[in-house]
Formats: structure tokens, sequence, C-alpha cells
């Protein structure tokens, strides 16, 4: 940028000169000089503050990788000074971001080895930005033994793979309704990952309420416990798409104790 200013106050003077001779020319020129300089951009990234929950680049050079494996060639380097925020883990894989918006994967020992400033360590700051995520709601439908069913649930992070759910569901069947609710204790060991398996225990109440046109139906009020392993994607910053496969059991008799199966797909927020 300074050269091609340099060239057209060089080209505009060369211009003036035969018109009003060399001195004309000289001082023109003189009076360019200043004026490039104070136009003169401040170098990037030096006297601009890093953001909060950003890091800085310490050594050389990072190098970014087009997707999260080392078979993804490198087409971007962050120089020293620079910033760079992370997005997102996969693996050992992180997703960042730089100060000039481009966005690339580095490994997770490069990153270690060469930031500094901005966070303890790099396990605090991913630690940090999940446990900001605390709380996630959602809702799914799918089939509960056979009949629609509609289920809502808010989730909220206790650790970094511990958290606690509360879900409630309806069931509309042909002969009778459902409605139920758990309290659920929820594993996912690799909560970071954009694919992250979970697995969940608990226990509710469980009501069937029959068709009054049913002679000798009665109404249903017992515990419920649930099993239920599921699979999330994290596909975006807030965005989680859910399925799950769930056992419940009814307790309703020392001698009588139904099981149900339910499959459900949805989408849930973080927040």
């Amino acid at each position: 940028m300074t050269r091609g200013t340099q060239r057209t106050g060089t080209t505009a003077t060369a211009r003036m000169a035969p018109a009003h001779g060399g001195v004309a020319a000289l001082l023109l020129l003189l009076l360019a000089l200043p004026s490039q300089a104070q136009i003169l951009p401040a170098t990037p990234g030096v006297d601009r503050p890093v953001p909060d929950g950003h890091l800085t680049v310490e050594d050389p050079f990072l190098e970014l990788h087009s997707g999260p494996g080392r078979g993804f060639p490198v087409f971007f380097v962050v120089e020293r000074g620079r910033w760079i925020a992370i997005e997102m883990r996969r693996t050992d894989w992180f997703l960042v971001r730089t100060q000039e918006g481009a966005r690339g994967w580095v490994p997770r020992a490069q990153i270690e080895r060469t930031l500094a400033g901005g966070a303890t360590s790099l396990r605090d700051l991913m630690v940090d930005g999940l446990l900001a995520r605390r709380v996630e709601m959602g809702g799914s439908w799918g089939r509960f033994d056979g009949e629609s069913m509609l289920k809502l649930w808010a989730h909220v992070r206790a650790s970094e793979i511990f958290g606690v759910e509360l879900a409630t569901g309806q069931v509309q069947g042909v002969f009778s309704g459902t409605d139920f609710w758990h309290a659920s204790l929820v594993a996912e060991p690799w909560g970071q990952a954009a694919w992250s398996p979970f697995a969940s225990v608990g226990l509710g109440q469980f009501r069937n309420f029959p068709n009054t046109s049913l002679v000798g139906a009665k109404f249903t009020d017992a515990r419920l416990a649930s099993a239920s392993i599921g699979l999330r994607w994290r596909a975006g910053p807030r965005l989680i798409v859910r399925a799950d496969w769930t056992l419940y059991t009814a307790f309703v008799a020392d001698d009588r104790s139904p099981e149900y199966r339910a499959l459900t797909a949805g989408l849930a927020f973080s927040f």
C-alpha cells in the first residue's frame, strides 16, 4: 500500500513538472511526503488489545490445517503476536478463528506449545468455555412402543463429563394416553467432541389414562425407571442434534412391571 501511494505521488509530480518547472515539482514532493507518513496504517495487532477469552501466539508461527487431521494441508500461518479464538474441539484438534477471520484446525500439541496468555492452561480454557454453556433445552419426536411420542427436556452440565436432565413426555395411543416425567444422571465422556455419545439412568413418574369408552379400564399412576443411550451432534456453536433410545420400566404392582421402548430424535439449544 505504501509503495503504491509513493508511485502515485511521483507520477503526479512528473506530470506537473513541464508546467511549473523543477522548483514547483520539488515543493509538491516535499509537501506530499508528510501527508503520506500520516496515512500509513498501524501495524495490525500491535496496538490492539487482545479480546477477553482469546489467546496470543508467542512462538514464531501457528499452522492452520483445512481439516482435523495431519492429512489435511496447511493453508494459513498465524504469526507471533496475533490472537486466536478457539471455537470447537474434535478429539485432539481444535477449530480456531484468527484475528484476520480465517478459520482452521490446529493440533492440541501445537497449541499447548505455542500459545501463552489469556488462560492458565489450555484445559482450563476449554472447560471454562464448555461450562459457560451449561444449560441445554430441546424437544424431540419419536415412537413409544409404536405410538407417537413428544418429549421435552432440560439438561444442566454439572462437570466436564456429568450432567443432570429433567424430561417430560406425552404419548397419544389408540386406546389410552400416557404422560411421564423423569430426572436422570447423564454421562457424556466426550462432551467436547462434535459427535458425542451419552448414557443416562433416571427415576420419575408414569401415568396412563385409558379412553372412557373402554369398560373396566383403570387409571395407572406408577413409579418409572429409565435407561437411555444416545448420540449428540454439535451442528453449531449452540445448536445440537440429538437422537436417543430409552427403555422405560413402570412399577405398576409388585408382580407387574411393564417395559416400554422409545426412539426419539430432535433439536436442542445450549445457553
